[in-house]
């Protein structure tokens, strides 16, 4: 019985996040022999491997969301209202391939990514021009990205990383980043601090990112039983963000609901994703 409803809960959760073709994709990414961007003992398998990248998933969306031009981008050509499952099965099996798969599939994912940001161009509602394949732009959302999917895994992951291992992890995201066009990303944490320092001064809750938050907060996609299961990792998201950008989206901080419901909340949550996902021992036979 607790078998059925572990494997049923793992199958629906990877069928979400990695959609129809998520077991051929994940067949090729694993078993395709050939070398790899990142060995097995690298810390971004670790950190991209775990459950609590549900909750830094959607911390990076709502904390990417401040920069401007990347919002306006967004809004204008992802089809994150239109089709939400398709644009994170998407980003997923980017994560994966990247992550896991060979050099050569990891290398046509990148190609595949930067053909598609060189066609997005447009204006912001106050005219200021973007263009996805931007460097300076591209680089906010990966700074944003790594620290939203290493504060998850330091806070919720079930192998939390020493400072050696948190500096190799950004490292390791810089590769990634420099195939995608990222001039000199950061190399460590003291670097992804800086870096997210130095944008600062650009980001600003537009009114297209208030709505995305209350689109990801408050209108998830969802049927309603799946919902107070997603508030969970959403309330656990927003307590990741920093405080700065907390206030920016104009969602308060509660610090003893918080330290009290929604972090155990959010621990909980995570442990049952990490155990529902991953395959029940094999009985011993003789």
């Amino acid at each position: 019985m607790l078998t059925d409803m572990r494997e049923h809960l793992g199958r629906a959760l990877f069928h979400r996040v990695a959609g129809p073709d998520g077991p051929v994709n994940r067949a090729r990414i694993h078993g395709t022999p050939g070398a790899r961007w990142f060995g097995p003992d690298r810390p971004i398998r670790t950190v991209h491997g775990d459950a609590s990248m549900f909750i830094g998933g959607i911390s990076a969306l709502l904390l990417q969301s401040l920069h401007p031009l990347a919002m306006a981008a967004v809004a204008a050509h992802s089809g994150y209202r239109g089709d939400p499952w398709g644009r994170l099965q998407r980003t997923s099996t980017f994560l994966a391939v990247t992550t896991y798969g060979t050099a050569e599939d990891a290398q046509g994912a990148v190609d595949h990514v930067r053909a598609i940001h060189d066609r997005i161009r447009g204006r912001t509602a106050d005219g200021s021009a973007y263009h996805a394949a931007d460097s300076h732009l591209l680089g906010w959302v990966h700074a944003a990205q790594t620290e939203s999917f290493l504060r998850a895994h330091q806070h919720y992951g079930a192998h939390p990383l020493d400072t050696a291992a948190c500096d190799a992890y950004v490292a390791d995201t810089a590769r990634i980043a420099e195939s995608l066009g990222v001039t000199d990303p950061p190399r460590d944490l003291r670097g992804l601090t800086d870096s997210l320092a130095t944008y600062r001064p650009e980001l600003r809750a537009t009114a297209e990112a208030r709505a995305a938050a209350r689109f990801l907060l408050l209108q998830p996609p969802l049927p309603l039983m799946a919902r107070p299961f997603y508030a969970g990792l959403a309330a656990n998201a927003v307590a990741l963000l920093p405080s700065w950008a907390r206030s920016m989206l104009l969602l308060p901080r509660v610090p003893v609901l918080e330290d009290l419901a929604v972090r155990p909340a959010g621990q909980a949550l995570t442990r049952t994703i990490r155990w529902a996902m991953t395959p029940p021992p094999r009985p011993h036979t003789d």
